[in-house]
């Protein structure tokens, strides 16, 4: 009876030591975060999961004013943030951290730890009988040239998915003149290819209108400041993004207004929209700004388009700004489920450009589609120079859109082309039958920006006449006129060699050949990167040594060191069907 007394009273106190541990863990949960001293407004997200309040309970987002208090208490630790604890100071090769997923190498002995990229194919050769139209939306984006600048200067090789030809053609200037009061000008001109089997080189050029600095419309600039851990865990991208948003303040003027959101693991608001003349406060709150936490760029960006929409006004450019590594992981992480949600505020004249910062743990995917969709453009900084070129020697023209749903369709003439192919613009890709459609989305295009498309075309033997029209239509931002241009081009036009035409026409062909290399494009496979050095050697003194053609032929030279002897050709699957 002892015996079995004495078994109860254990199992008794066990039950009481279990209640008593319960009940610690429930107060514990139930602990709150102590909110900053701080003047603040509250914005109800009860749709919203919470992170450090219990669950079912509504977020508290705060909103700052004035700019210049510090953001909220950062959430708890990221993935990344451990990471850089446990390996007590442990930063590795090229001087970032190890793996986000624990671990001391990254898989697949990849150069960085999660990078996302996307292959959309290589267009092939196309006969004319089967289709004799080429449509597509044009493309003003340079980020994929600054990623692949990015990856040789750490001395690797840039992935292939990384690599979209028309950004490589369009990171560079080829002089072509502004028209004088038309929204665009076209420019055509065609030569036997340098690097193409048995095929001319056709080129497409498209010059919109400049308006003056001093004639742009005021900007509500509204930036939406990625704070996540992996903004400071990895390297200074977080200072790189305020060292930037610093240059592009520094350029406004009387007129312009800037709001600031960031985010986290959640979003909140820093300020509303302030007049220049705040620009002290404004670069304050900027400055202010420490990563933490976990990638909340759904809300940051929600919240962003809310203080857009409360300020916008009809007849100034109504942009927000997204600065990130583009790797979101709380929230909607989906690139079409944020445009979906956020199309009202796009629809309504508020445009979004991605830029996008960092290497290790980066999204290009994400970007790329967020500044397409989002009637804006996609920009990735990799130094403070590249800062400038976008936020100082681009402003106007990252600015101020003079054209929206810009789309261009060449119409190839079957009885002299024998067969097509376009370089690079696989994702741009639009129906035939869409082209005058204008519901159907085509590019923005700023002012004074160029946008350039090459063809390897080839013909059909001893014909000769029109082998091309090429048409322009687009949309006047403002009044939502629909305008359409044209213009031919014929066989009497090509030149007779590749040497004969223009240095930029030169240009334009090796900076496509260097992305099709880069990409292991099947059409490039039989090709040597020391032919394209040499070309490119020889055009830099006619360009007089311009910085970008001197670090394109930094750029190919890395390559060449960085590529195995005599492997120029693609794997198998990566060949065209």
């Amino acid at each position: 009876y002892m015996k079995k007394m004495n078994n109860w009273s254990r199992l008794l106190l066990w039950s009481i030591a279990l209640i008593v541990m319960a009940g610690c863990g429930n107060t514990e949960a139930k602990k709150q975060v102590p909110a900053p001293d701080t003047q603040q407004t509250k914005v109800d997200t009860a749709k919203q999961p919470a992170t450090n309040p219990p669950a079912k309970e509504p977020i508290v987002v705060t909103a700052i004013y004035p700019p210049t208090t510090p953001p909220p208490s950062p959430p708890p630790p990221s993935r990344g943030m451990m990471m850089e604890k446990r390996l007590a100071g442990g930063y590795m090769g090229n001087g970032r951290l190890g793996p986000a997923h624990g671990g001391s190498k990254i898989v697949n002995d990849e150069p960085y730890d999660a990078t996302f990229f996307k292959n959309y194919g290589v267009n092939p050769f196309v006969d004319t009988e089967d289709d004799h139209f080429s449509t597509f939306a044009t493309d003003v984006d340079t980020a994929s040239y600054t990623v692949a600048r990015a990856y040789l200067k750490d001395g690797n090789l840039p992935d292939k998915d990384s690599v979209r030809t028309e950004e490589f053609i369009n990171f560079f200037d080829y002089n072509y003149p502004a028209p004088a009061a038309d929204t665009f000008a076209i420019y055509l001109d065609a030569a036997p290819s340098r690097f193409g089997k048995n095929c001319l080189l056709q080129r497409i050029g498209i010059k919109g209108r400049e308006i003056a600095v001093k004639d742009r419309k005021d900007a509500i600039l509204t930036f939406v400041i990625d704070c996540s851990g992996s903004m400071g865990s990895y390297d200074t991208r977080l200072e790189l993004v305020k060292k930037s948003l610093r240059l592009l303040v520094e350029q406004l003027r009387e007129g312009d207004r800037i709001g600031i959101t960031a985010y986290q693991t959640n979003g909140w608001i820093i300020t509303e929209h302030r007049g220049i003349s705040e620009k002290e406060q404004i670069l304050k709150a900027i400055d202010s700004l420490q990563a933490g936490g976990s990638t909340n760029a759904y809300e940051g960006i929600k919240f962003g388009y809310q203080i857009a929409d409360k300020a916008f006004q009809r007849n100034c450019i109504n942009r927000l700004i997204l600065c990130t590594d583009g790797v979101a992981n709380e929230g909607q992480t989906n690139a079409d489920t944020i445009i979906t949600e956020m199309k009202p505020y796009i629809d309504k004249g508020i445009c979004l450009s991605a830029i996008g910062f960092g290497m290790d743990n980066y999204n290009d995917v994400l970007l790329e589609k967020l500044g397409d969709q989002g009637n804006g453009h996609y920009a990735y900084v990799d130094t403070i120079m590249e800062a400038k070129r976008v936020f100082v020697e681009n402003l106007t023209g990252t600015l101020q859109v003079i054209a929206r749903d810009v789309k261009v369709q060449v119409d190839f003439n079957p009885a002299v082309v024998r067969s097509y192919r376009l370089l690079g613009y696989e994702n741009r890709d639009i129906a035939d039958n869409k082209f005058r459609d204008d519901k159907q989305k085509g590019g923005a295009i700023g002012s004074g920006f160029a946008v350039t498309a090459l063809y390897e075309v080839k013909l059909w033997e001893d014909k000769a006449g029109k082998m091309a029209t090429v048409f322009i239509r687009s949309k006047d931002p403002d009044k939502d006129e629909v305008k359409e241009i044209s213009k031919d081009i014929a066989t009497s036009d090509v030149k007779k060699n590749f040497v004969d035409a223009s240095g930029s026409f030169q240009l334009a062909a090796a900076t496509a050949q260097f992305a099709e290399l880069l990409r292991h494009s099947y059409w490039a496979k039989d090709e040597k990167i020391d032919d394209l050095l040499d070309l490119v050697q020889a055009l830099a003194p006619s360009f007089k040594n311009d910085a970008k053609v001197i670090e394109l032929v930094d750029m190919i030279s890395k390559a060449k060191t960085l590529t195995p002897a005599g492997d120029t050709a693609p794997k198998e699957d990566d060949k065209e069907k």
